[in-house]
């Protein structure tokens, strides 16, 4: 059994975060591990605003104890870290036990909201973990803020914010939400290893129901470099299912809905 683990927050509504990466882990058919950074939560008396809870350093370093020292993992990916304790507890846990196939997803705001995180933080997790990323997975404003580049709108603009990320650190830099841009007639993502470029493109799906999609497609390709595939085949593994997720995605109350990551089964590519 393949084993891989998630340094994420909760999503307490079950659609983004590790919940989502777990589901997205059990479709690939590895052995999915959570360190819980923070609880997200949703108040439905307020128009489903966001609530952000940290987990203590200490029980956090548990966790990553009980992971990577008691259990072992092939692959591990990070999501919403939200204290700078969590990002140095990520960096000290993924270089100690020389995790090669980490992939960072830079979560800066949960979706919904407005504000990023504490810059600061954003410095810290480009500055500690960027370096031990086999691939990173911002979207179209993670990749503004890791890049400096104030609004990335163009296919230009994610070639040139990739370039910019790729020399902080990472061996890859995959650019996700293309969907987003100005006038957009195809769900198209970038991929750079630090030399090529890569279009990544796919019909576009249309629909506001995408919440837990980053998360989805980040733990995507880790799943696929778990399984032991190149950066590109994981790359456009991921993208195949983050495409049938979507094409499955329903409802889940009068504020949000998710994509259904068991949409996948109908193919049956794992058995």
């Amino acid at each position: 059994m393949v084993k891989i683990v998630t340094i994420a927050g909760s999503d307490a509504s079950g659609g983004a975060g590790l919940e989502a990466d777990l589901k997205t882990f059990e479709e690939y058919g590895l052995y999915g591990m959570t360190a819980v950074t923070l609880i997200a939560t949703m108040d439905p008396d307020n128009n489903w605003a966001h609530g952000v809870f940290p987990i203590d350093e200490k029980n956090l370093k548990a966790q990553l104890e009980t992971v990577f020292k008691g259990v072992g993992a092939t692959a591990a990916k990070s999501g919403m870290l939200g204290t700078f304790y969590a990002v140095e507890l990520t960096r000290e846990y993924i270089s100690t036990y020389k995790i090669k196939n980490y992939v960072l997803d830079p979560v800066m705001v949960c979706k919904g909201s407005d504000e990023a995180l504490n810059p600061e933080l954003n410095q810290s997790i480009a500055g500690k973990l960027l370096p031990l990323a086999k691939v990173v997975t911002p979207n179209l404003f993670e990749a503004g803020q890791l890049s400096g580049i104030k609004e990335v709108s163009s296919i230009e603009q994610m070639k040139e914010a990739a370039k910019i990320i790729a020399e902080k650190g990472s061996a890859n830099v995959f650019i996700k939400g293309g969907s987003k841009l100005p006038d957009a007639t195809e769900a198209v993502d970038l991929l750079y290893d630090g030399n090529n470029f890569e279009l990544i493109k796919k019909p576009l799906i249309k629909t506001n129901r995408t919440h837990g999609a980053g998360c989805t497609v980040s733990a995507a390709i880790a799943s696929g470099l778990a399984r032991g595939l190149s950066v590109y085949d994981a790359v456009v593994l991921a993208k195949k299912f983050i495409s049938q997720s979507l094409e499955g995605n329903f409802a889940l109350n009068e504020w949000v809905g998710p994509g259904n990551p068991a949409e996948w089964r109908k193919n049956n590519l794992f058995s």
